[in-house]
């Protein structure tokens, strides 16, 4: 009986094996001949690091001047031996005895973050967003500063515009540029470029 176990059902037990083994095999192999994978090129649109004002054009060709009669509760702040006025997380400059919102020079300086700013991370560099204003922290002072292009918000601020470079479509505050992005599912803003006023 033995023998007969050796010599026949373990034979056809293996060759039962090998052959099922074999279709699972091939049936894998086939299944995966079947999937295809897709693939998503993005094309990032690309301006230079610096663009001439003649370059940009605004979608609204006249930009709307924010001007105020009164700025209740307002610090005043000298810088370069002219005034500039905050609250309510603007700057205020004064023109004919109205108020006009502005965005504060590279440079300005102030010893207080407005309120609300958002600190960005970018290149191993700090920065605090009020208002799509950019700063650093230079000993116990905040300094406007351009933001390296790269740099990711989440919002921009509600007077931002639209512009057209080279007819593409990106955003503008405080003369940066910016381009809408995805960031994990979130919209997010990349700085792209600075406008150079001529």
């Amino acid at each position: 009986m033995k023998t007969f176990i050796k010599a026949y059902i373990l034979p056809a037990v293996l060759l039962v094996a090998f052959a099922t083994q074999t279709e699972a095999q091939t049936r894998r192999t086939t299944s995966n001949k079947r999937v295809t994978t897709t693939t998503t090129t993005t094309t990032k649109r690309t301006v230079a690091a610096r663009v001439p004002s003649t370059k940009v054009t605004y979608k609204t060709p006249k930009r709307k001047v924010v001007s105020v009669r009164t700025v209740p509760n307002r610090t005043v702040v000298i810088y370069r031996g002219q005034n500039y006025y905050y609250a309510k997380n603007k700057y205020y400059t004064q023109s004919r005895g109205r108020y006009i919102v502005i965005a504060p020079k590279v440079g300005f300086r102030i010893k207080t973050l407005p309120v609300n700013y958002k600190k960005v991370r970018y290149n191993n560099r700090n920065y605090y967003n009020a208002y799509g204003v950019f700063y650093t922290q230079i000993g116990n002072e905040y300094e406007v500063v351009d933001p390296e292009v790269g740099t990711i918000v989440y919002e921009l601020p509600d007077d931002y515009e639209k512009v057209v470079i080279n007819d593409e479509t990106y955003y503008e505050f405080a003369n940066i540029l910016y381009e809408k992005i995805q960031v994990d599912g979130t919209r997010a803003y990349e700085v792209v470029g600075i406008i150079e006023m001529e």
